[in-house]
């Protein structure tokens, strides 16, 4: 009896520890970050290398068709669906997908896309012998896309197995969960019917989703790697004194953060509640606490979580915290407090900070 391979929702599901790596069988069913990169270059050079305008016009929809699923999720069906000129919106970065599998209790679905996709997109829609020939020949046996995936694979030093665009959308899936965006909007993105809604997400509407979701694709986009102590979510509270006001932020997996800015800032930055905003905190201002109970504190900011990365320098160590499946926290401290504290790996520990070490940012 041939192996089942694992679906998408299984990566999503064991989506454990430190970065969120997912626990495979020892053969890895998955590419990572820079094997779709490889991938990636070698469908452009393809694409580039084609000498016939028929033939180019051929490999630049097959490309098109590769970047669709590598950067949306979606299925090899719900690609070959689309209207490409019709169903992509450049202004709201969205690519919307028909009900292709022709459920009756599903809908389409809108993904959101990076600036940068979305550029790319519309720019290779705007060629006018690509838009004339996407125009009269989208639709495309799937067999011989399949086939053009596995080429690809196997000339970028890849088995042909792993070339599939599924293997593609799963490790997409991946991808996203290692880049820390939320379990629930992973779901949300890869079209799944039944979410894993914690008590936070269902206090967010679907624009809110959709906000999450963009907010993550610029940034990977961007290809920011040092805002780790980020936290991205909608205002839940504000509290105006005489000359200061707290704002309480609410993440989708449930985390409150606090901090307590100026009047003046609130207005200048056009604050109320609901609003989508980051907070920051820098590594330094993160405090360490090893306990396994929650300990008596004046921080307003107070998360528990397990030790999964130290590293060790000679003035400084740096810790990573996880608090969650999509969120760690990164402290800095000196060594010689590292040295007293004894953690290690594995290590239970309270990670605090107060409200005025929180800076906020809006889009």
């Amino acid at each position: 009896m041939p192996e089942k391979k694992p679906s998408v929702a299984s990566f999503i599901t064991h989506a454990k520890g430190h970065g969120r790596i997912v626990s495979m069988r020892h053969d890895r069913q998955y590419f990572d970050p820079i094997e779709l990169a490889r991938i990636e270059k070698s469908f452009r050079k393809w694409e580039e290398s084609a000498t016939r305008t028929d033939v180019r016009l051929s490999r630049r929809r097959i490309l098109l068709i590769f970047l669709l699923i590598r950067y949306t999720g979606a299925k090899l069906n719900e690609v070959l669906a689309l209207d490409p000129l019709r169903d992509i919106d450049y202004k709201k970065r969205a690519v919307y997908f028909r009900n292709a599998g022709g459920d009756p209790g599903r809908t389409g679905r809108e993904v959101q896309i990076s600036e940068a996709l979305s550029d790319e997109l519309r720019h290779m829609l705007a060629d006018t012998e690509f838009k004339r020939f996407i125009e009269r020949s989208f639709t495309i046996d799937p067999g011989f896309v399949r086939l053009k995936f596995y080429e690809r694979a196997k000339m970028s030093g890849f088995s042909m197995r792993m070339g599939g665009p599924e293997m593609i959308r799963k490790s997409r899936a991946v991808e996203l969960m290692q880049a820390d965006m939320p379990l629930p909007a992973v779901q949300k993105l890869m079209g799944h019917s039944t979410p894993n809604l914690t008590s936070s997400y269902v206090t967010f509407s679907e624009d809110e989703i959709r906000q999450v979701t963009k907010h993550f694709m610029e940034r990977e986009s961007s290809r920011k790697t040092s805002a780790r102590n980020t936290f991205f979510g909608k205002i839940s509270n504000l509290r105006q004194g005489d000359i200061q006001t707290l704002v309480e932020l609410s993440t989708i997996e449930g985390h409150r953060v606090t901090t307590i800015i100026t009047n003046d800032s609130v207005g200048r930055l056009g604050l109320n509640i609901g609003k989508m905003i980051t907070a920051e905190v820098k590594a330094p201002s993160l405090i360490i606490q090893k306990s396994d109970g929650e300990t008596e504190s004046s921080a307003e900011n107070r998360f528990s979580g397990v030790v999964t990365q130290i590293n060790t320098g000679k003035i400084n160590t740096e810790y990573v915290v996880d608090i969650s499946e999509s969120t760690k926290l990164c402290s800095i401290i000196t060594s010689e407090s590292g040295r007293r504290l004894n953690l290690k790996k594995g290590d239970r520990v309270w990670v605090l900070f107060n409200c005025f070490a929180v800076v906020l940012n809006v889009d």
